[in-house]
């Protein structure tokens, strides 16, 4: 099979990690591959590594942009790149030695499947220190419009990249990969997972999941349905099923932290500076 994949590596300030990330790139038992590291204006010593790398083997290559975010980044390095199969590899990310011989198959089998993902572990530290496991599952757009079931680092046709116009470059906190799924199956592409795990997602204290989850959550699913808002009204009974959903979880979180016996006993600590603060606001 000689289907050459494009695997795209953005670095911003990830530089320690990446190393294991293009070790795992080498170790693939799947040869047609080449592999673009994006410099995405990393003040770190990404350059100097990613050089090193380049040059162990030619199929590797690097471009230097300026920061403009993960999103800006794996377009510039696809805009390049010479495959028919798309793989984006996070700096902090690990590639299963068999990821693309299992994957690169399914896709090439079925010319309605535009996306191929797989089962992956997430781990701290080192890929043997598996934290939790995730089976991913879907097949079309109705199954990414409240949940984001396709890791990042899922293989896909150039041609569907091409078709929605890349990743959208002004989302800039998170989530990007979600919408950019979601346009390509609206568009009557199928997905599908193999049963396998063979990623390995790093996680880590803080990253942009974890700060894209804690800060920018709301804001992010307000956008895509927004900007997809045709998929949410023709599925209105479901859309209004999943956010009277979250209503309802939200209030009842806010109800059961206000009776726990922690938030009674910090009434009860502030309430005299609560009266201070009244009295000398008066005067």
């Amino acid at each position: 099979m000689n289907i050459l994949v494009s695997i795209i590596v953005p670095c911003y300030k990830q530089a320690h990690f990446l190393g294991e990330a293009l070790q795992s790139v080498l170790d693939q038992t799947y040869q047609d591959w080449e592999c673009i590291i994006v410099n995405d204006g990393s003040p770190d010593n990404t350059e100097e590594i990613a050089l090193q790398w380049c040059a162990k083997d030619k199929r590797m290559s690097y471009l230097k942009k300026d920061n403009g975010g993960l999103s800006s980044a794996r377009n510039a390095g696809i805009q390049i790149s010479n495959g028919e199969y798309i793989l984006p590899l996070d700096a902090d990310d690990i590639l299963h030695c068999e990821y693309l011989k299992k994957l690169v198959p399914v896709l090439n089998s079925n010319e309605a499947l535009g996306i191929v993902s797989c089962h992956h572990y997430f781990f701290i530290k080192n890929k043997l220190n598996i934290i939790f496991k995730y089976k991913a599952s879907g097949s079309n757009y109705k199954d990414l419009m409240f949940e984001n079931k396709l890791m990042s680092s899922s293989l896909y046709r150039k041609k569907c990249w091409e078709e929605v116009g890349g990743y959208d470059e002004s989302m800039k906190n998170g989530f990007e990969d979600w919408e950019f799924w979601l346009n390509i199956s609206k568009k009557g592409w199928a997905f599908t997972v193999v049963e396998a795990f063979l990623f390995y997602y790093r996680k880590a204290k803080k990253s942009m999941l974890v700060d894209t989850i804690n800060n920018h959550a709301e804001a992010n699913m307000e956008y895509i349905f927004r900007k997809h808002k045709e998929l949410y009204k023709e599925h209105f009974d479901n859309t209004a099923e999943v956010l009277f959903y979250y209503i309802k979880t939200h209030r009842l979180g806010k109800m059961q932290i206000k009776s726990s016996l922690e938030y009674k006993i910090g009434k009860l600590i502030t309430k005299p500076y609560k009266i201070l603060l009244k009295l000398f606001s008066r005067k």
